[in-house]
């Protein structure tokens, strides 16, 4: 199995309103391990970024100016996430981004659930975590998941801690490793990414005979 853990930033929260996508990150995942083959790509959005969107992941208009444009990378991410399950945290607002762009793009390319499948980790969170916090901070947390360097979100290092998210709320292997500088890596502008750790298996305790015996006597 293919899975593409993916996520975006943009210049504003609705894609009706003229925003844009100008960072996309993605992790490949193949049988469930990482693989470390990652697609990152800063894009120039030829308009401004709101000032709440710069507060979110610090990304600044002088910062894009000489990235390159949706068009010039859209075949590549298209062939990077084509026949892909994708993994997005809140996936009508990623997917919403895409297809905006596509059509802004080239009106024949398809929208992406039409060469994907979309697995939305913020609906099953709210499934299996009814009434709690389900951002990916609060789901960090809950998993102890490592999030330290998120001091301000960013499309690749979102990714990998979704990862790493998934991985433990559907269960499973959680060793894994993203080696930015593998041969198979496809980046612009991409940091070093960390080892994601082992954790231990949970130490499972049973009641005694005893314990039950005396519960019994206290509790009736």
């Amino acid at each position: 199995m293919r899975q593409i853990v993916l996520d975006t930033e943009t210049t504003g929260i609705n894609p009706k309103e003229g925003h844009r996508i100008i960072e996309i990150g993605c992790v490949e995942l193949i049988d469930r391990k990482l693989t470390g083959n990652t697609f990152h790509v800063y894009i120039n959005p030829m308009r401004e970024i709101e000032q709440e969107a710069i507060n979110v992941h610090g990304i600044t208009n002088e910062f894009l100016t000489d990235k390159p444009l949706f068009k010039n990378v859209v075949h590549g991410f298209v062939d990077f996430i084509k026949g892909a399950e994708l993994i997005i945290h809140n996936a009508p607002f990623d997917v919403g981004f895409m297809d905006n762009e596509f059509a802004l793009t080239d009106r024949s390319l398809p929208m992406t659930n039409t060469f994907c499948t979309i697995l939305d980790t913020l609906v099953m969170a709210r499934r299996m975590r009814p009434g709690q916090k389900n951002s990916l901070d609060a789901l960090c947390k809950f998993y102890q998941v490592d999030n330290s360097r998120r001091t301000y979100h960013g499309a690749l290092l979102d990714s990998e801690i979704l990862a790493e998210v998934y991985l433990y709320m559907t269960g499973g292997q959680t060793s894994l490793s993203l080696n930015a500088n593998s041969e198979n890596n496809n980046s612009d502008g991409i940091e070093n990414v960390k080892k994601l750790s082992q954790k231990p298996a949970l130490k499972i305790i049973r009641a005694t005979a005893d314990d039950i015996a005396r519960d019994e006597a206290i509790f009736g």
